[in-house]
């Protein structure tokens, strides 16, 4: 195995791994470890050069370190990327994925994320105990995706009540891109709300259940812009926020569960032209990684605790939101604002 590590400039530390043995080609990024230690998953793509690997784990680990900061889990911002097939996974590859996290020292703590399951990571585990949200039978705090949607509903009632005065989501139609483990559940607890519920994804079987079984309208994907709402959810992958789909939007909050929503930054300040409420994703997002970094509490991990946690997305949000109006700025930014002055308050000496 050689690790190599990457000077990157603000970035505590960024390495590359390669090992013969398994084939393993992965990257580890560590942004920030101010408020603790960096808390990230671990994803599998089938990237088409390292470049671009390299480019993705540097651009989510410092996206992490503001997710954590706003969020105030105690934990700073990493993330981790293996090059290859997820078809060609082996036990043997994710145990020198282990020892590549273990390298760093517990300042990198792994996770799921991208094509990588509950099974891989107890095989990385083998090699480090550098792991979290493993299942409740070993000993994490199990499966995050109820925690998530659970919190973007919390964070979509927030910018209800700042748009509409009323958190009240019953007489709204919410558009849902992308019906997965979240955003299938997010359609779920909305229609619990009442509310109406318009969902699309590139699987049929998942958009078929949701509107079978709990009352949603469908739409296909090609047409869900067309699609009149109050309230817009990109639950797919990023950057579907841009020049060609921002004209489409016809809602005046978008508030979902992708990541990275946003082409370019400055698409921030086209929303804001627009009147459209922005809730920044990796705000919307973080209560997996809340409900995660529960389980470094005293005594293990506690979901009472976990969820009064979640609940303070939406107080959080609402700070961004006044930011962004006090300030003449995008939400994405004032989220940044927030994020860094967390940051600059945690370095000040005590």
């Amino acid at each position: 195995m050689e690790i190599t590590d990457i000077p990157v400039e603000g970035y505590e530390r960024v390495a590359r791994c390669s090992d013969e043995a398994t084939g393993l080609v992965a990257f580890i990024a560590v942004h920030d470890t101010t408020l603790g230690p960096a808390l990230g998953g671990l994803r599998l793509l089938n990237y088409a050069a390292e470049d671009e690997a390299l480019t993705d784990v540097l651009r989510l680990s410092k996206g992490m370190t503001y997710k954590s900061a706003v969020a105030e889990t105690g934990l700073g911002g990493g993330k981790s990327v293996i090059v290859g097939d997820p078809a060609k996974k082996t036990p043997e590859l994710f145990r020198a994925m282990g020892r590549f996290v273990h390298d760093f020292g517990g300042n990198y703590i792994t996770a799921e994320d991208m094509n990588i399951k509950i099974e891989d990571l107890l095989h990385v585990r083998e090699e480090t105990p550098h792991v979290s949200g493993l299942s409740r039978e070993h000993g994490g705090s199990g499966n995050p995706s109820p925690y998530t949607a659970y919190g973007c509903i919390v964070a979509m009632e927030a910018a209800a009540e700042y748009r509409w005065g009323t958190k009240d989501l019953s007489q709204k139609h919410v558009l849902l891109q992308g019906v997965g483990a979240v955003g299938g559940e997010m359609a779920r607890l909305l229609r619990k709300r009442g509310a109406r519920v318009t969902v699309c994804d590139i699987r049929q079987d998942a958009v078929d259940a949701l509107v079978n079984d709990h009352g949603c309208e469908s739409v296909s994907i090609d047409d869900h812009l067309d699609v009149e709402c109050d309230i817009y959810g990109p639950g797919a992958r990023g950057a579907g926020i841009n020049d060609d789909t921002i004209p489409q939007i016809s809602a005046e909050i978008i508030c979902g569960c992708a990541n990275n929503q946003l082409l370019d930054p400055s698409h921030g300040d086209v929303l804001r032209e627009k009147g459209i409420l922005y809730a920044p994703d990796y705000v919307v997002n973080a209560a997996g990684i809340i409900n995660v970094s529960c389980e470094r509490l005293e005594g293990g991990y506690d979901e009472e605790e976990a969820m009064r946690r979640i609940e303070r997305i939406g107080p959080n949000l609402k700070a961004i939101f006044e930011i962004a109006d006090r300030d003449g700025i995008s939400t994405n930014v004032a989220s940044q604002r927030l994020a860094e002055q967390r940051l600059a308050d945690a370095r000040q000496p005590s």
